[in-house]
């Protein structure tokens, strides 16, 4: 064996990228000062690229496959080299293998509440986490911003980076989608859809393809749930008279069970007492009654608001004139402008009558005096 082929031997012929790992992005070849062989073997599997690299510029990148690297399958690098030995000399090259699968899983959240303005309760704090799944999309772009000449970049050293673009995109998106904070729960799906629209563009700007958004919850601060959690209750509960006799009922119940193996005087001492009890509610019941059209509680302390009168339309110079309360038209009895002829109408009644035929009206005539003897 000469001297040319033994030194042609030490030189690598077979270039391959064997992953055991989970999160790898970026490996480099390890040529340990040795040159590729002219002739080689290239194998680049499915989920990888392999990218050749020449004096710090990229001059071609490999798909899934099996290659013999020769002038044919590398025609960029083949154009730079001048090849003084031949077609069969050695050549230096940095190979990269780049991971093209998705790595899934990868979490995000907000490390502190982000302010947001809500139509219903206005400015509101909120805090969101979830997940989302990434792969390289463009080798070389990759390479250029982000790893660049690393020997082996891994998932850790970009994702802080990714996670601050979801959180502060995201949290844009859910601000624009103007969805109320007590719907979000109900919208996850869309908000997720929303969010993975608007950082897009930052993955592609790093070479990265954005496969899917999850968002797996938005929540409020502790304080602002307790309120909620308040408003809901109040919602829930609706009357509050059934639900402080219903909580009455369950009080003489427990008192009554406390009685059992006592002796009668126990038993109906508590008996009395409950039934005591009873009748203070019931009086409070009677004295504080929630009047759903005017959300008052009339608490016996105040009297009940006025009825509004009953008002009256008249026909007057053969036009219709009024409402008029009866303290009107008893003012116009007395000036004779409202006679027992008059038409008057209220509402309930079918058409129109005479005023001596309303008694509301008519008990105002007859309260008038005659007229003063002259």
């Amino acid at each position: 064996m000469g001297l040319l082929s033994r030194l042609l031997n030490e030189f690598i012929d077979v270039i391959e990228w064997v992953d055991s790992t989970q999160n790898t992005l970026v490996w480099k070849f390890p040529r340990e000062g040795n040159a590729i062989k002219m002739g080689a073997k290239l194998t680049v599997r499915e989920s990888q690229v392999a990218v050749f690299m020449n004096e710090g510029q990229i001059v071609d990148v490999f798909t899934p496959g099996l290659y013999t690297l020769d002038t044919e399958n590398m025609p960029l690098l083949t154009t730079l080299m001048s090849w003084p030995y031949g077609f069969k000399s050695p050549f230096k090259a940095d190979v990269y293998f780049v991971s093209t699968r998705q790595f899934t899983n990868q979490k995000w959240g907000t490390k502190n509440p982000v302010m947001i303005r809500d139509a219903e309760f206005g400015p509101v704090r909120l805090r969101a986490y979830g997940s989302f799944n990434f792969k390289v999309d463009d080798a070389k772009t990759f390479l250029k911003q982000i790893s660049a000449t690393n020997p082996e970049f891994v998932v850790d050293d970009i994702h802080e980076q990714l996670r601050n673009v979801v959180v502060s995109r995201g949290m844009d998106a859910v601000a624009a989608s103007k969805i109320s904070i007590l719907d979000l729960a109900a919208n996850y799906d869309e908000v997720s859809g929303l969010i993975a629209t608007n950082i897009k563009p930052d993955f592609t700007e790093l070479g990265l393809s954005l496969t899917k958004m999850l968002v797996e919850n938005i929540s409020m601060p502790p304080e602002v749930e307790q309120v909620l959690d308040k408003r809901s209750s109040m919602g829930i509960i609706g009357n509050l008279g059934a639900y402080a006799q219903y909580q009455a009922a369950n009080a003489i119940e427990k008192s009554a069970e406390n009685s059992i193996g006592g002796n009668l005087g126990a038993a109906g001492m508590g008996l009395g007492v409950g039934a005591a009890m009873m009748g203070q509610i019931g009086n409070v019941f009677k004295q504080g009654q929630y009047d759903p059209n005017t959300t008052e509680v009339n608490t016996g302390d105040m009297p009940p608001p006025l009825q509004a009168s009953t008002q009256y339309f008249i026909v007057k110079d053969g036009k219709q004139d009024g409402p008029h309360t009866l303290a009107v038209l008893e003012n116009l009895v007395s000036q004779h402008t409202l006679t027992g002829e008059t038409l008057v109408w209220t509402k309930g009644m079918s058409a129109w009558a005479k005023a001596s035929n309303v008694a509301e009206i008519a008990e105002l005539m007859n309260s008038q005096p005659p007229p003063f003897p002259l």
